[in-house]
């Protein structure tokens, strides 16, 4: 038997033991051999089909997985948007976080809810879409609305499985985390060189999952734990219910989570995890509390990024001691100068801390910290890390760490606002620090999303001149016999690059407004605004109508004072007009709110019985009515509950149409 015939014999016998495995561990729950042995005949069939490529097999266990080498990964649409959780740090802000609950549902003050409580682990977060049982696609978080295309990656992770059996709905998403073990991702650093090393398992899960070499993939030992569910075609009543039903799925959840009554029982609970956390084997970083009730999760909603009905105890962070070595200075995109100090490297849960952030001058003579000074630095999560304390004075040093006069990037003359702390160049329009930090801030995953342009590489085109404002990226192009020859740069990823930026062109006018970097225009305070105005022009003129913007609800003083001086600036009216000539700027309807109270202003006053008023709002809203603080000849209608004041003559005079809160409810079809 020639070399060639052993190899096709080979691959013939591995493809049929994957196969057989694959079926007894997914379809029958019986696997015969130990998740290594597996894991083994697996690494042999890719190393072999690397090897010998024109010998792969029609049937090869890889044939379902696309091709072996990707070019890019695609992009992917969720079905439903993935959120992140906000975070608590101690016992008053879990307190809180019920109160607030209580309160928005309009309960008893004393009403308790029922919990479910699982370690929050720190993977990479995945979302598994199936149909009629069959996964037809996966996808990482990316934005929260499209993610990457990673199908093809995860289908050699045991726990999930390419068909769901017994009783499943016609449609879900299955959401989860993707990570590697601690003792994996040891065995996988030692076969690394030193410069392919991982800092933690987080970044191997990343690294891993995230392989064009798909093959690569599916020799790293990943594993996935669900915790939530999108869009699904069943109504599950509780977390412990869907949970149930991905045990019979073989999609096993969280065996450490825990059903908590109180608030008593959720820090009783973080206190064990805490005391467990060094011998569980993947790194956690807290504790994730849900209202158990899908019902009332529905109930209370989201704000911005974050449900309501959640939030993650963070640990107690990790410190070490270290000694500063020097104080500089870094200039965002607002202007702010923060004070950064440079460290003697110390090791801090794994990862090597060289700098940490100061904060702001007032911090710094607060904590009496100079140059040399021993001092206490803090980390928690992905949080920069921060000095905390001094632990010892260097005697031999006295001169204090003063606040420049003057930009440390651009020597403009530096302001300090009232009620604020912070110091800002005042040269808003010419500081190169500022320049750089609103490309990044545009280039960015939550505005244009545009891949393979990071930090990194809007500083080299921006010191090289090839950029300099905002609208210069969609001009890259004429110097690209330039930028190729670049380090770090070539034909095939300055490509990639004008593919990305082309990909990015339609944008949606929430993610349009974030891009502009207004202060005090976060990604809430965007939406808010495209809901309001649902074109580019209308938004761009209410900045000469200050009453229209202090009647949108939600909208605070300081954000309204900055979109007015956002746009007195001729500088950013001439940027948007060059920008629209590149940009696709859509307002994106939502047929679902296709009801009696789509795009109606609406203002309550009075108490609200059912309903607290902020449910109330949140509910209209979720309708398509815009909520405004104040009546007007544009009021549709006032929503008034008991004791309802002075609005309900205003809206008798100019004919506004008044609904009492059964009304409302009926309307809204509660």
């Amino acid at each position: 038997m020639g070399r060639e015939e052993e190899i096709i014999k080979r691959l013939e016998e591995l493809a049929d033991l994957i196969k057989k495995h694959n079926y007894n561990y997914h379809t029958l729950d019986r696997p015969e051999i130990t998740d290594q042995e597996f894991d083994k005949l697996v690494k042999e069939n890719d190393t072999l089909e690397k090897k010998y490529p024109s010998l792969i097999l029609k049937d090869s266990p890889n044939k379902n997985y696309g091709s072996k080498i990707k070019d890019n990964f695609k992009k992917i649409k969720h079905d439903s948007q993935m959120y992140s959780l906000a975070n608590a740090f101690d016992n008053d802000d879990i307190k809180e976080f019920i109160k607030r609950s209580v309160k928005f549902l309009n309960l008893d003050n004393d009403y308790e809810f029922e919990y479910i409580c699982e370690p929050k682990i720190d993977g990479l977060s995945l979302n598994l879409v199936y149909k009629n049982g069959n996964l037809i696609s996966a996808g990482t978080r990316g934005d929260g609305f499209i993610g990457e295309d990673v199908t093809e990656n995860i289908l050699n992770i045991k726990n999930i499985p390419s068909k769901l059996k017994r009783s499943f709905p016609d449609f879900i998403e299955i959401r989860g985390e993707v990570f590697l073990n601690k003792s994996d991702f040891e065995k996988l650093n030692s076969k690394l060189e030193n410069k392919s090393k991982f800092a933690n398992p987080r970044n191997a899960a990343a690294g891993s999952l995230r392989q064009l070499d798909i093959s690569i993939s599916h020799s790293r030992p990943l594993k996935f734990i669900p915790h939530g569910i999108g869009k699904c075609s069943y109504n599950f009543e509780k977390i412990e219910n869907y949970y149930d039903r991905l045990k019979n799925w073989n999609i096993a959840p969280n065996n450490l989570s825990k059903k908590c009554q109180s608030v008593e029982d959720i820090i009783r609970f973080y206190d064990q995890i805490n005391q467990k956390r060094s011998g569980i084997d993947y790194d956690i970083d807290g504790l994730v509390v849900k209202i158990n009730s899908f019902k009332l999760q529905e109930r209370l909603g989201y704000v911005g990024k974050n449900p309501r009905w959640a939030i993650a105890i963070k640990f107690s962070s990790e410190k070490a001691n270290t000694i500063i070595q020097t104080v500089d200075y870094q200039v965002g995109r607002t202007g702010a100068i923060t004070p950064v100090a440079r460290l003697q490297p110390v090791n801090l849960g794994g990862v090597i801390i060289s700098n940490a952030s100061l904060h702001n001058f007032d911090e710094i003579n607060k904590k009496n910290i100079n140059v040399l000074d021993l001092v206490e630095i803090e980390r928690a999560g992905d949080v920069i890390p921060y000095v905390t304390r001094l632990i010892k004075k260097n005697s031999k040093l006295n001169t204090k760490i003063k606040p420049p006069r003057n930009c440390p990037i651009c020597a403009s003359k530096v302001l300090k606002e009232k009620d604020e702390a912070i110091l800002r160049c005042s040269n808003t329009y010419g500081c190169s620090s500022q320049k750089i930090g609103r490309i990044i801030h545009f280039v960015s995953k939550k505005s244009l999303n545009i891949d393979g342009f990071g930090e990194k590489q809007v500083k080299q085109l921006f010191n090289l001149k090839y950029i300099n404002k905002v609208e210069d990226i969609f001009n890259l192009e004429k110097f690209e016999s330039e930028i190729i020859k670049l380090d770090g740069w070539g034909k095939l990823s300055f490509t990639n690059l004008i593919n990305s930026i082309n990909n990015s062109k339609k944008i949606s006018l929430d993610k349009f407004i974030y891009s502009l970097g207004i202060r005090f225009i976060g990604e809430v305070n965007a939406e808010i605004l495209a809901k309001e105005f649902k074109k580019l022009d209308a938004f761009i003129s209410s900045s000469n109508n200050l009453s229209m913007l202090e009647n949108i609800d939600g909208l605070g003083p300081k954000a309204i004072a900055s979109i007015v001086d956002f746009f007195s600036k001729d500088l950013n009216k001439e940027t948007i007009k060059k920008l629209k000539n590149h940009l696709s700027i859509i307002f994106i309807k939502n047929e679902a709110l296709d009801n009696f109270f789509s795009n109606k202003h609406l203002v309550f006053t009075g108490t609200l019985s059912e309903l607290s008023r902020d449910e109330a709002k949140y509910l209209a809203k979720t309708k398509g009515a815009k909520i405004l603080s104040s009546i007007s000849k544009k009021t549709d209608f006032l929503i008034a509950g008991e004791k309802a004041g002075s609005k309900i003559n205003k809206a008798s005079k100019l004919g506004v149409k008044i609904l009492n809160e059964k009304e409302f409810l009926k309307k809204i079809n509660l």
